[in-house]
């Protein structure tokens, strides 16, 4: 099977086109920057005034006559105010933004969150797990750093530096123009560096979602790994991905740090540079003392902004490169999506099912499933299951079973073709509606951390203890639930590792049943039980179907003998549709199946 894969769309925009299109996403985050910006401006305007301060007391302060110390000290009380307005303003604008950046990336992190969980079981599946989970973790905790820390740096120092200049044309206008003269050059500089760490730190992040990617399974297929022993096999991929990060990392670092000298050296040139203009000025006596004194503060203040905006720089590209690979995912289009309030809900009466001329294909690589142009898994398929019909569906593996139990609980949508639940096309039912009645049992029983009660609560969440326990009594599992050492209370571990493949499944039996649902699709999972759990399974499963429809990927005939009626499913179509007696009698595909089947069963009988 192949899928699509998440489009590089934002890879292909400029920073700037990528920052307002995250700050159209993060409204909590654009409704607190114009407060901010204010404090940044009071705090940069304050650090200017100490040079004007300076200048004023040696010009002004000191005279012929002696020091003039009342103008002295009103201009250190002006000094003392702006420095504790400033600190008051920096100290307020850290706080507003921190509190205003984690609530909006919060929300941004839901977003990108729940987009995931609405794309295709195709889209989930084209990108691995850790990629997707670091894209909502790794890559937003990077957009956070960046606004504590270097957009701030790069607001209140880039506004320092301005003023700065503003102020040094007020003093002189022919050492402002020796420092106006150093900007293009710093711009060019700054340009070249900034496009090369750009594709390095988006390189980086995405070297980081695959790691991520492959320590996931390495951890969860620990005991594959040993079981089949390819630990080296295994390490030499981790190795792999591990290397490929450091060394897209070392890449990144020698850019950073050239980037850095480069900021150094150019500030080195542009303070040597007024130094001697501003000597040759003074000995002219075409400025005061002061002014130049003043001037050489002002220097720094527009220098050091420079080196700092070098470092804040490289955590922007890094921000940037993480909210790229967020956008990334916000702008893949959910192939199955939630009409939501336009939808309708499924009809208040016991459901059956329809598909009309129903072709399914996977696609491509680029491809979106509306235009797949891949294998079919389904061809022309047209059937209708009757309201609290029991139906199996069997065919060989990769004949189209799972696609059909996928598109009749829409976790795909068809290629050509309408699938109706209750005479109502699916693709217009909201999903509140559709997952409150329409409910999918996998093979395999995922649970999730927490106890028995709280997986079995994922069917209904206000569901109390006694109303738990009592559909365990129903289903036949109540002494299975005595077994367990803290009964409803039981931890299950992660993803269930604390109970067996057969208890996974009894809790998931159970989750099912609370949801009380009209149309059931089982996936059927008994093959691999031992007999006890298979018993108490197949017990559960008859209290579970009673008075439902119910659609079950049949994987043992067992269950296809009980049946109202078997579809057969070969290559993707229907080629027979009956009673089990009717199909066993007419052979066909189902007849091989069956004695295939058969003879599978009478083998284990008998034994070694």
């Amino acid at each position: 099977m192949t899928a699509t894969t998440l489009p590089p769309r934002s890879a292909r925009a400029g920073a700037l086109t990528t920052i307002r299109r995250g700050l159209r996403l993060s409204p909590e985050l654009r409704r607190g920057l114009p407060g901010t910006l204010a404090l940044a401006v009071v705090a940069t305007a304050g650090r200017v005034i100490i040079p004007v301060a300076i200048q004023q007391v040696i010009d002004r302060g000191i005279t012929s006559s002696g020091m003039d110390m009342g103008f002295v000290m009103q201009m250190c009380a002006l000094a003392l105010g702006a420095v504790l307005v400033t600190a008051g303003a920096t100290g307020w604008m850290h706080l507003r933004l921190a509190k205003v950046s984690e609530t909006a990336l919060s929300g941004l992190r839901v977003r990108a969150f729940r987009h995931i969980h609405d794309l295709s079981m195709l889209h989930q599946a084209a990108e691995q797990r850790g990629a997707l989970v670091s894209r909502v973790t790794s890559d937003v905790d990077e957009i956070s750093r960046f606004m504590q820390w270097a957009g701030l740096q790069l607001i209140t120092n880039g506004g320092q530096a301005l003023l700065a200049l503003v102020v040094m044309f007020v003093y002189s206008v022919p050492l402002g123009a020796v420092v106006a003269a150093s900007l293009p050059l710093i711009a060019v500089v700054m340009r070249w560096f900034q496009r090369r760490l750009d594709a390095a730190y988006l390189t980086v992040r995405e070297k980081v979602g695959r790691l991520l990617a492959v320590l996931a399974e390495v951890v969860v297929g620990a005991p594959v790994i040993r079981a089949y022993g390819i630990e080296d096999r295994v390490r030499r991929r981790l190795d792999v991905a591990i290397e490929e990060h450091r060394a897209a990392g070392t890449r990144t670092g020698v850019l950073s740090s050239s980037f850095s000298g480069a900021a150094e050296v150019l500030s080195a040139l542009v303070l040597a540079a007024v130094v001697v203009v501003g000597t040759l000025l003074a000995v002219r006596g075409s400025s005061t003392v002061g002014e130049v004194i003043a001037f050489m503060f002002l220097v720094q203040l527009f220098i050091q902004p420079i080196q700092i905006l070098g470092e804040a720089v490289n955590e922007a590209q890094t921000a940037v490169a993480g909210w790229r690979r967020v956008l990334d995912v916000l702008d893949l289009e959910p192939d199955v999506a939630d009409p939501g309030p336009d939808g309708v809900d499924l009809p208040n009466w016991p459901l059956g099912a329809t598909f009309e001329s129903v072709t399914f294909r996977y696609p491509r690589a680029g491809e979106s499933a509306a235009e797949a142009t891949g294998p079919a898994a389904l061809i022309d398929v047209s059937v209708r299951i009757e309201p609290k019909q029991k139906v199996a569906v069997v065919g060989e593996t990769g004949s189209g079973k799972t696609t059909f139990a996928k598109l009749l609980t829409r976790l795909m949508d068809p290629t050509e073709g309408v699938v109706r639940i209750g005479d109502v096309d699916v693709s217009t039912v909201r999903f509140r509606s559709l997952r409150d009645r329409v409910v999918m049992v996998p093979q395999e029983g995922m649970l999730f951390s927490g106890s028995v009660a709280d997986n079995v609560r994922m069917g209904r969440p206000d569901a109390t203890d006694d109303e738990i326990e009592e559909t365990f009594r129903e289903l036949g599992l109540d002494g299975w639930l005595e077994e367990l050492p803290l009964g409803l209370h039981t931890p299950v571990g992660e993803r269930g590792s604390a109970l067996s493949v057969g208890e996974r499944q009894l809790v998931t039996l159970a989750r099912a049943a609370i949801a009380d649902p009209d149309l059931l699709v089982l996936d059927e999972a008994t093959s691999a039980l031992d007999p006890v759990t298979e018993q108490r399974i197949n017990r559960a499963l008859e209290g579970l179907a009673s008075g439902r429809t119910v659609v079950t990927i049949a994987h043992r005939l067992s269950t296809a003998e009980q049946a109202d009626r078997v579809l057969v499913f070969d290559q993707g179509r229907i080629v027979q549709d009956g009673p089990h007696a009717q199909l066993l009698a007419e052979g066909g595909v189902y007849g091989r199946l069956y004695e295939s089947w058969r003879r599978g069963t009478s083998a284990d009988r008998r034994g070694p």
